[in-house]
């Protein structure tokens, strides 16, 4: 699994949040644990295989918001058992 998170700037409320996880679900068919805080300025998910940044940029511009950055980086699943 892939973690993608990103930087966005123009949030400003729940409602945002829910356009943006909106936004990032139609641009990634497989994204999985779609989550967004405007208080932190930022939105992640998880795919099986990484993103393309240049579409989700376009597709968050798209909505009247600013993708500032996005970085994709390996997730590996914490449980209580694992180390």
């Amino acid at each position: 699994m892939i973690k993608t998170t990103l930087k966005i700037d123009g949030m400003m409320c729940s409602m945002c949040e829910a356009h943006i996880c909106d936004v990032i679900r139609k641009a990634v068919p497989g994204a999985k644990k779609v989550a967004a805080s405007y208080t932190k300025g930022e939105a992640s998910f998880l795919s099986e295989a990484p993103a393309d940044e240049s579409a989700l940029k376009n597709a968050v511009a798209a909505t009247g918001y600013t993708c500032l950055s996005a970085e994709s980086a390996p997730y590996e699943k914490k449980g209580w058992f694992r180390r």
